[in-house]
Order: C-alpha cells, then structure tokens, then sequence
C-alpha cells in the first residue's frame, strides 16, 4: 500500500515538475522508507512532522527536483525555515514556471522572507492565471492584502524591541503561550518537547515513535530581574495533553485547555493553594460549548471572562466573547464582541489589560501583515469596544503573531514565535514596547504576616466612590503572605486586610486623577499577643499625595475561646458561611489523625456521638465523632461540645465529593460566597 501511495505521488509530482521519475534503486532501505513516511505525513497535511524527514532527504539528494519541491513546501510551515522555503521554491521555479500553483507558492514563500515586490509579482500573476480555481483565488486576494499592509507596516516601524528570553526559559523545543502575573514575578507557559510527561503520542493518545510529544505546564519565577530555569507543574501535567492558556493578574487562577476527544476542547481553571496548583476544574455555565473553546483572560475584579470560541453565531471562524460571573459562581450572560472587534476570518487569544479597559488581541482580518497579527481596543464608557489599533511592526510580522501578553506598567510584552536566530522551535520572547499612550492604574503588592511569619490574610476590596461597593474579596497565599492586586483608573477604593480576630486594618488609595502607572508595597503585620474584644482597626489613607488615619469598631459574633489557628479559622468561616450548604459538601469533627490508627477509647466523648474512622486517598485515617454535618455552623456547634468536654484540638474538617478540602477551597470553589 506504502509502495503503491509513493508510486503515485512521484508520478503526480513528476506530472507537475515535467521531470524524471526520481530514481531511488540506489537508495538505501532507510531512506526509502524515510520517503515512505515523509509522504503518508504529507498526504495527511502533517507538514510539520514531515518537514525534519524531507530536509535530510534533500541534504542527501540535493537534485532530486521533486523532494526540493516538497521540501520547500513543507518549509512553509516552519518560521524558522522560510529562508530556506524560499531558495528551494526559487530553484524550482527557475526550471519550470508551470509547476501547479508554484506562483503563489512564491508569493507566500516571498511574503514570508519580506520580499514584497516580488511577492506582489508572482500574486498577481496567480491571480491572472485562468487555471487558479475559486477556493485558491480566495485565499490569494487575502494574501495580497496580506502584501500590501506588510509593505507599509515594515517601511513604518514602531520603536518597540522584541528579545529572544534565552536559554535558560527557552530550549531547543516548543515552548508557548506565556502567562504572567501583573508585576511579571511569575512566567508560567506550555512545552512540547522530549521532556513531556506522556512523551509521544498519535492522535488517538496512545504511545507512538512518530507521533506527537505531548504538553506540559511549566513555570518560572524572577529573581534579580531574571527569570530562573522553569519546573513543570506536577499537579497539574497528565500523560495528556496540557496546555496553559492564561494566569489571572495575581497569579492564583491558572487557565488550562484541554481536549478529552468528545468535547471539541474545553477551558479549565486552576487555583494557587498555597506553594502548588489545584486539579484543574472545568470552567461551569456557558462558557464550554461542543465547540472549540480555547482561550480566555480574566478581568483585574474577576468578574468578567473574555475568551475565544469557535460556536455558531459569530462572524465567522473563532470570534471573541465575554461572559459575567454569576452570583451561583457559574458563567452566563455570553456575548459576542461584535463587528468592532470580530471579522469573518479567525479572532482569538484575547488579553484583558489590569487596567481593566485595553484588550489585546490577535486576528488574521483588518489590516494584518500576514495570518494573525495582534490589535488592541480600548473599552468604551458603555463596555463596548468600538476602535481598534494595530500594533504595528516588529511586534507584528508576515508570520502568525498571537498569545500576547503585558505587565501591568504596559513596558514589557510576552509572545511566542518561531523566529529564525531563536533556541529552537517556538520561543517565548521579550517585547520591549515603548508605547506612547500610558495605561493607568494602580498596582498594590506585599506580603502579610503575624508575629513576623507569613500567614493567611482575608483581603477585601471596596469601591468608596461608588456606594462601597465590592471590588474583589480574596486571601493572601498561606504559603508565603504574598499578595497582589490591580485597580483600574477612575474610583476610590479602600483595601481591608483581615486576619482571626485581629484589629482589621485598612488601605485607601484614589485612582481617579493618576496618570500612567503607579505601585505601592503595603506589607501587613498583625500581633498575636493581644485578642481585644473590641477592635480598632487602623485605616491608613494615600490619595492625592496627603495621608490620614481613621478608627472603626468591630464586635466579635462568637465569644468561644478557641486553642489553636485552625479552630480560630473554622469559628470565622462559621459566622460568614454558617448556613451554606451543597450537593456533595459535609462536615466532620475531626479528633485525631494517623498514619496506621489503633483502637483508642474516647470516654470523656460519651454521648457526644459516635466516633467513626475516616480514610481518605492521602493514606491517613482520621477520627471523627457526631457523624457529618451539611453546614459548617452545625459541624461548629458540635465541635465546640467537643472542645469543652475535654477533646481541646477537636476541629472541623471539610468534606467534598469524598475528598478533603481546605475551607479557603470553598471560597475559591464559589460554595462559599456571602448571601
């Protein structure tokens, strides 16, 4: 069948070219079967993976004019090769001009290598030719505009200055779509390379010498103003298919695509807990469709989702859209972005700024160089985006410009490429953006702390200027006090950080008249050698330059004394989410906790229940005594019977569809939300 596929093809090709049939009695077995292989792989459009194969074939037999052809058509595909596509092509077509669609092979290989007369050359005559049928003269008039903006946008550069990240981010493999936190302190990306979890695999996920390496999730961290060699997330990369599509702006939300092969694709999220990511989780509501849904950005309160879909009723190919967060922590109320923003070809890859008003995104429509190109929109009063802006030239190039990110102070952008001259395949790059227009915000960072170590602080975020309303509400990483948020121009906001039931204490900062970017370090220390009754909370006031202090009183709701940090956490998160309860969610009393348990007795516990042993999937059995509760006020109730009968590191323990969840889990999850 092989034999029979090759024989065709060089007769085919041999028709096209008006030369010999390649003559391989003298090759070697390897090299016809290489041949053999190359073929199949190109027959199936795998260019990329056919590529390698036909290069060292042609290296061999550099005048064997059908594998230069196909060669250079394989080239194509491969930014890094276009120089070569373009020789190959050029011999090709020096010998005979009427090789089928040779000139608009030509073109694009010409285009490509920003040869732009002679790219309109060979276009226009494609487009000339009576032989070029409907469906090509299409996508040659869409190269010839391609053309035309590509000429003006190189002749007209910006200042911006694009940066291969080096080797110790880049190898020589794939890696793509970067993700950064606001204050560009964390780098997180996708690789496909030798290193991938579930190493090669062909298109039914099953182990396969020529199939495809699989993706991964790998972060790096900036330390001395450079990024550190990067670690796979191990919590988060399968033997499958992972891939990064974005990181909210205070890097505890990760983003991750992923397609299980009855879905189309599906966008998933990930929490940071503490030092590691959660299991990723699809996103609930409207988002997912059965069609593609790839990526998304999430705006700086959290409450609005841009992402990209290819679902009928666009405008054509993927478009982009938003979604809100409803108040049962589902996405609804989808909308189409509209004209201003979608074209009849592909949208994708939007980038929500943490200004909360400029969106970045990537289209192979309006007036791009050359398949996608990167645009950005500024939102209206109204939220609707009316005016786009290319990004001009070098950001943008004639090959495909996408998944492009910016910190906060708008200087610095990330994007990934093939660029000719980089450490391998695809490479993440530094962009340098020396843009003329500022983006205005304020970016608030610091770590909190009690008795000098870091600790889990719950932070909330008010909008004074408009009736106080809730900006976001979040916590501090448990792991290392850091925390970090943006706020958008325009309003009045004051910034609660809250730990136990210490004197909460407060931030105030006004965005309404800054102009271009600003950042304040606010480190938050709380002192757990006195627990008042009755707090002041000390409020400290930036706005316009001038500072202030104020005092507010809190009464605690429940006087039980507790004995250590995790009653302390359970007694808060009762008096907030006392009555919450879910499908799936119980609460348990937990009394002690082993590795291998023996028969204790709990005497002084009679009548308080009866004392049950728990394993759950991390090996360790826990004691738990009253059976479940499906609320935590309940659970809390019982808990304190517990304590005062004797049991004085009793607490409560959160179950969730069988496994073990943090009580912050809950909020993050959305089951537990203030009603």
């Amino acid at each position: 069948m092989k034999r029979v596929l090759i024989l065709l093809q060089i007769v085919f090709l041999s028709q096209l070219l008006h030369s010999q049939v390649t003559n391989t009695r003298k090759w070697r077995k390897t090299e016809k079967d290489s041949l053999d292989n190359a073929l199949l792989l190109y027959d199936e459009k795998n260019y990329l993976l056919a590529l390698p194969i036909f290069n060292n074939i042609h290296a061999n037999h550099p005048k064997e004019e059908f594998v230069k052809y196909i060669f250079g058509k394989c080239a194509l595909y491969r930014a890094d090769k276009y120089e070569d596509a373009y020789n190959v092509l050029s011999e090709v077509y020096a010998k005979n001009k009427k090789v089928e669609n040779i000139e608009y092979d030509m073109a694009r290989a010409s285009h490509f290598t920003n040869k732009f007369d002679k790219a309109t050359t060979h276009i226009d005559a494609f487009l000339a030719s009576k032989r070029t049928n409907p469906a090509m003269r299409k996508d040659a008039e869409l190269l010839k505009r391609y053309i035309s903006n590509a000429k003006y946008y190189t002749a007209n550069p910006t200042k911006a200055k694009i940066t291969n990240l080096g080797s110790l981010v880049n190898s020589g493999e794939d890696e793509y779509v970067p993700a950064i936190t606001a204050d560009e302190s964390i780098l997180i990306f996708t690789y496909r390379g030798s290193k991938s979890k579930g190493g090669r695999m062909n298109a039914f996920m099953q182990p396969d010498p020529y199939g495809q390496y699989t993706e991964d999730i790998y972060m790096s961290v900036k330390q001395n103003d450079q990024f550190v060699a990067p670690v796979p997330l191990d919590s988060i990369n399968t033997l499958g298919h992972d891939a990064a599509i974005s990181l909210s702006h205070d890097g505890q939300i990760l983003f991750v695509y992923r397609d299980n092969g009855d879905d189309h694709g599906d966008i998933y999220q990930s929490y940071l807990i503490g030092e590691s990511f959660s299991k990723p989780v699809k996103l609930k509501g409207q988002i997912n469709s059965y069609s593609w849904d790839g990526h998304c950005s999430l705006s700086p309160d959290g409450k609005t989702l841009y992402f990209s879909s290819e679902r009928s009723g666009g405008f054509g190919g993927r478009d982009i859209y938003k979604s809100t967060l409803l108040p049962d922590s589902t996405w609804g109320n989808v909308v189409n972005l509209g004209d201003s923003i979608n074209t009849a070809y592909d949208d994708d890859a939007p980038f929500i700024h943490p200004d909360g008003i400029t969106l970045y995104f990537s289209s192979k429509g309006r007036t791009s160089m050359g398949g996608y190109d990167i645009f950005q929109s500024t939102m209206n009063i109204d939220s609707t985006f009316k005016k786009t802006e290319h990004l001009g030239y070098p950001i943008n190039s004639t090959d495909d410009d996408i998944y492009f990110v910016l910190s906060a102070s708008g200087n610095n952008g990330y994007y990934s490429s093939g660029k000719k001259g980089g450490q391998g395949l695809k490479d993440i790059y530094l962009i340098e953006t020396n843009f003329t227009s500022p983006r205005s915000l304020y970016l608030v960072k610091g770590v909190t702390t009690a008795d000098k170590k870091p600790v889990e602080t719950k932070i909330k975020v008010e909008i004074t200027s408009r009736n106080n309303a809730v900006f976001r509400a979040f916590t501090s990483n448990p792991a290392n006090g850091q925390y970090l948020l943006t706020l958008p121009a325009g309003a009045d906001y004051k910034i609660t950080y809250t730990y136990l039931d210490k004197a909460p204490q407060t931030l105030t900062l006004s965005t309404l008249n800054i102009s271009g970017y600003n950042q304040k370090i606010n480190d938050v220390g709380f002192d757990t050698s006195v627990t008042p009754t009755v707090e002041a909370t000390p409020t400290v006031a930036v706005a316009s330059g001038t500072s202030e202090a104020t005092k507010t009183t809190t009464v605690r709701a429940d006087n039980f004394v507790t004995n250590n940090k995790v009653q302390e956490k359970v007694k808060l998160f009762a008096d907030k989410y006392g009555d919450i309860s879910a499908e799936g969610l119980e609460f348990r009393v937990q009394i002690a906790a082993y590795k291998n348990p023996k028969n204790y007795v709990y005497k002084h516990l009679k009548g308080l229940g009866k004392v049950e042993k728990l394993l759950l999937d991390d090996q360790i059995t826990r004691i738990t005594i009253g059976g479940n509760f499906n609320t935590i006020g309940k659970a809390w109730t019982h808990n304190k019977k517990v304590i005062n009968a004797g049991q004085k590191d009793a607490f409560v323990t959160a179950l969730y569809k069988g496994k073990r969840v943090y009580l912050e889990d809950l909020e993050k999850m959305g089951i537990f939300v203030v009603k």
